[in-house]
């Protein structure tokens, strides 16, 4: 009886000490491989992150983005403000011409008149253009004036006060033009140039010259003069009287030598301080 009772004692022990079901280990087994898997996913991502990432980071801060504004903003820069009034009096003829550092330039543009200056201008060149007249108007407040060139125009006359107020004009030169008479010139001239107009004796006042002890050169070569002009100041150092129409002259001055002669005595001047005299 005792042994049939160990023995049913035995039978249901034994099943209490079974192994677990194979697919709870498997599951087990599973799980903490898929913890060690997932712990190496996750340090991967991390070093992924850490790593390349901040690579990426770096790469994209020193990387040049160009902003859409800057080009706008560099086309702004080079682009003027907006002229004052004053600029927007002067920009036609600075438009036309070609104003620069108190220099204006205004050479074959087909102009009929002088253009409006600006106030700073010292310099007018305004050759081989269509200009028939001169006049005080054209160069009302322009006091800072010292060269005009109007070689090359249609100019036939030219008021007496025309450059009355200019009162720092250094050099005047009206060559190739159709002048047969000769304005009041300024004080000041060191160069007038004349040469190539229809210009006669007659059109030259006894004291055209006079009082220009500042000039040096003198040019009214290929005129319709009959004579030296009188009262020659004695601060010529240059002056040109080619094709002077006068018979007297044509057969006496032959040479250097003769010429000068002939010079002082025509003009009776102290010419010793002239270099270059020129009839022909």
């Amino acid at each position: 009886m005792k042994t049939v009772h160990s023995t049913l004692l035995l039978l249901l022990l034994v099943p209490l000490t079974q192994p677990a079901p194979q697919t709870q280990l498997d599951s087990h087994i599973n799980y903490e491989y898929g913890t060690d898997h997932l712990e190496e996913t996750k340090f991967s991502q991390d070093y992924e992150d850490k790593h390349l990432h901040g690579k990426n980071t770096k790469e994209k801060e020193t990387m040049i983005i160009p902003d859409e504004k800057s080009p706008q903003l560099q086309k702004d820069e080079v682009v003027p403000s907006l002229p004052t009034k004053k600029e927007n009096d002067e920009m036609p003829t600075c438009l036309l011409c070609v104003c620069l550092s108190g220099s204006v330039y205004c050479e074959e543009v087909d102009i009929d008149a002088v253009p409006p200056l600006p106030k700073e201008s010292a310099y007018l060149y305004a050759r081989f253009n269509k200009i028939k007249k001169l006049t005080a108007k054209d160069f009302a407040d322009m006091p800072n004036l010292r060269r005009l060139d109007f070689t090359g125009n249609l100019i036939e006359d030219i008021e007496d006060s025309t450059f009355s107020k200019l009162s720092l004009l250094e050099e005047l030169t009206l060559a190739e033009n159709q002048l047969v008479r000769l304005p009041v010139l300024p004080l000041k001239l060191t160069l007038f140039n004349a040469k190539y107009n229809k210009i006669k004796s007659k059109g030259i006042k006894a004291n055209t010259f006079k009082k220009l002890n500042k000039l040096s050169f003198l040019y009214l070569d290929h005129n319709d003069l009959e004579s030296v002009p009188p009262n020659l100041p004695e601060s010529l150092r240059v002056i040109h009287l080619q094709m002077i129409h006068s018979a007297r002259l044509m057969t006496l001055v032959t040479s250097g030598t003769e010429l000068k002669r002939f010079a002082w005595r025509a003009i009776q001047l102290l010419w010793e301080s002239i270099q270059t005299v020129s009839f022909a």
